[in-house]
């Protein structure tokens, strides 16, 4: 599969249909999503990899991952209207993924850990957990996080003898979702590590 039509596939992921504020519930977008597996499936992180996907929301990247030939793929998410939509578009993209309701310390591991964890804009050191966990139970983890928080993030990661390293920066188009947005659509600073 080319990275564009794994866009494409990934460009047809139903959204959040109420997204809670408290879980920070903002959809990857398809073309980020896209390229974020891509770069995991060119060194040999996703085909044939057991991959999971850490707060999989509606379940981009648990879906892109088997796209892309992972041996399993699954996903948790603490949010049940979130794991259904998942369910669902894994069964309407024909991919075989397994979706399960639960908090990510509750989550299993295998060779590589996808996540686009809560920033801890609304609940602060939210991603903490997420990072514990990948930390714990996988080989390969890519991340988001705010860019502006990257060296946190490294010092982290390094202090539980892992490195992370940059894979990509990009802005992050928020829309107005929310009834404390003041902005019609608010660009944040996103960049991805890789933790090995």
């Amino acid at each position: 599969m080319r990275k564009r039509d794994l866009e494409i596939a990934l460009e047809s992921v139903k959204p959040f249909e109420d997204p809670d504020p408290a879980l920070e519930q903002y959809a990857t977008p398809a073309t980020m999503a896209a390229d974020v597996l891509f770069r995991a499936y060119s060194v040999g992180d996703v085909a044939g990899k057991v991959v999971w996907d850490y707060g999989c929301g509606t379940g981009v990247f648990a879906i892109g991952a088997a796209l892309l030939g992972a041996s399993e793929s699954h996903g948790i998410d603490v949010s049940p209207a979130a794991i259904a939509i998942a369910r669902e578009n894994a069964e309407r993209l024909g991919v075989d993924v397994s979706f399960v309701q639960g908090d990510v310390s509750s989550a299993g591991g295998g060779d590589t850990v996808f996540m686009n964890p809560p920033f801890g804009c609304q609940n602060r050191n939210a991603d903490r957990v997420f990072l514990e966990k990948a930390i714990a139970c996988s080989e390969s983890a890519y991340s988001f996080h705010m860019e502006s928080t990257l060296g946190f993030v490294t010092d982290f990661v390094a202090a539980r003898g892992k490195e992370a390293a940059l894979v990509a920066t990009y802005k992050y188009y928020i829309p107005h979702t929310f009834t404390f947005h003041r902005r019609t659509k608010q660009g944040i600073d996103v960049a991805v590590v890789n933790i090995r």
